[in-house]
């Protein structure tokens, strides 16, 4: 079997220009389709895509804010729910585009009691299926879902984990909404399965900050009650999006789920041991780095295979806040 072509391979390129000779000058530049890029992730993927020179596209049904005018992205309106949209999306956008080279799907209800349970999961399931088929029937090769920490079986607290860090082998789903995610995984190993040339990888995300984020994180330093639901992790959006590029430009190949957190845990006067005793007495704590507040979410694999290297820590972005 012939190697298969990385994302930056230039006979694909050459092949797309045979697809679309009208291409023109953007010819050069790989073409990306972000959903849900108007959301709180998605418009940091948007800038992280178009800042490494991609050409990328922001499916959603709400245009971008208006702080998002000046990046380099344009906007379709899609209905991801829709099989017949987004394959149309995929393959053809008059006087936009033919044919993608990768999908990053960020688009769904963002998280659990933000609709009824099966509202949840059907809307958010079917989104999923449909970015999974229509790649398939389009040939698109490279492909990027937002999972989630909620497959772990949050809140963490008082469903112990066996052991911490909480590791991608863990799946225990207690919500319609985590049930949806853990779906999206195996929908994407049976795709992979059916085209082992195929590369599909889930990102289980852990609580989403935004910059302005950080200025709540002094409320619950003396409370570490107030973020154990998640083993006291979060993730900047920036490194997330960090995440996501890297899992779109991997040589790896199949199906492949990461856990993607922040280096450090959500509090500074406790260390992460100190933190998982009192919190998790009876789970067994293995340090996986030297760093006394390393997050209860293993970043081991991400950091080892994808080169992932979160660089913004909420202390540091709260002490900007306070200068601005």
């Amino acid at each position: 079997m012939s190697a298969v072509p990385s994302f930056t391979d230039t006979a694909a390129l050459s092949e797309r220009r045979l697809r679309d000779p009208q291409r023109g000058p953007e010819e050069s530049k790989k073409r990306v389709l972000v959903t849900g890029g108007s959301g709180k992730l998605g418009r940091w993927v948007v800038r992280e895509m178009v800042d490494h020179g991609y050409e990328v596209f922001n499916l959603d049904m709400i245009p971008p804010a208006p702080s998002e005018v000046d990046v380099k992205a344009r906007f379709i309106l899609v209905d991801l729910r829709d099989y017949g949209q987004v394959v149309s999306t995929i393959m053809d956008v008059d006087s936009g585009y033919k044919g993608v080279d990768a999908i990053i799907h960020l688009a769904a209800i963002p998280a659990p009691a933000k609709a009824p349970n099966h509202v949840v999961f059907h809307n958010n399931s079917l989104q999923t299926y449909n970015i999974l088929e229509a790649s398939r029937v389009t040939g698109v090769k490279h492909v990027a879902l937002a999972s989630s920490e909620t497959v772990f079986g949050l809140p963490l607290y008082p469903h112990s984990p066996t052991k911490l860090p909480v590791t991608e082998e863990v799946e225990r789903p207690e919500s319609s909404y985590s049930l949806a995610k853990l779906m999206g995984e195996k929908m994407s190993e049976q795709y992979c399965r059916w085209d082992p040339k195929t590369k599909i990888i889930n990102i289980r995300l852990s609580n989403v900050m935004s910059p302005d984020d950080y200025a709540r994180f002094e409320s619950w330093q003396d409370d570490p009650w107030e973020r154990a639901w998640n083993g006291f992790c979060y993730i900047d959006a920036r490194d997330c999006a960090q995440a996501f590029r890297l899992a779109i430009e991997s040589s790896l190949t199949g199906f492949h789920v990461f856990n993607i957190a922040n280096a450090d845990i959500a509090y500074r006067k406790q260390t992460t041991a100190q933190l998982a005793k009192l919190v998790f007495p009876e789970v067994p704590y293995t340090p996986e780095t030297d760093n006394p507040r390393e997050g209860l979410i293993s970043i081991k694999k991400a950091k080892e295979v994808l080169g992932f290297k979160p660089t913004h820590d909420w202390q540091s972005e709260a002490a900007k806040l306070k200068k601005a």
